[in-house]
């Protein structure tokens, strides 16, 4: 379902992705040197997300390329500052997470406790739903932030840790 491509709305939410990213970057304990490059992270992959919903993609899909453009662009900054880019990627990633659709399938799962008749086949059917929505965009959320640096891997773990180079 898409909602009214309001860019004011889109934009006044963009720096709150970033300070949602930076409170888990802190959390995590990044270095310091890597704190404003997460905010920018994540301010960018939820900008992407809520145009993406503008546009009528599903929340799925949505959350597939703000956390793909979040990936892509973990990997020049990690080169830039010298870290990993998971260090960036994941701590900008994380406010993406699809906590209403968990939050509705858990309430959903206890009113199925109570109801009867057809009111058990219509909470099933939401909880069911609302299930599926967070387990896919879980799913998209990895794919989109791990795909990116799975691509760009130089050289495997084996032989990283064997100390081998591929000629």
């Amino acid at each position: 379902m898409a909602f009214d491509l309001n860019w004011l709305e889109i934009l006044a939410s963009m720096p709150w992705f970033g300070f949602a990213a930076l409170g888990f970057a802190v959390l995590f304990n990044v270095p310091p040197r890597t704190l404003y490059i997460i905010w920018l992270l994540g301010a960018t992959g939820g900008l992407v997300k809520l145009v993406m919903l503008g546009l009528g993609l599903g929340p799925v899909m949505a959350s597939f390329l703000g956390a793909s453009t979040i990936g892509v662009l973990s990997i020049p900054a990690a080169h830039n500052k010298h870290a990993p880019p998971m260090v960036f990627s994941i701590a900008a990633v994380i406010p993406m997470v699809p906590g209403v659709f968990a939050y509705r399938t858990m309430i959903g799962l206890v009113q199925l406790t109570g109801e009867v008749g057809s009111a058990y086949q219509q909470a099933l059917s939401e909880t069911i739903n609302n299930g599926a929505k967070a387990v896919f965009i879980l799913m998209a959320l990895a794919v989109g932030v791990g795909l990116p640096n799975i691509i760009t891997r130089k050289e495997s773990a084996k032989e990283m840790k064997l100390g081998k180079s591929t000629p």
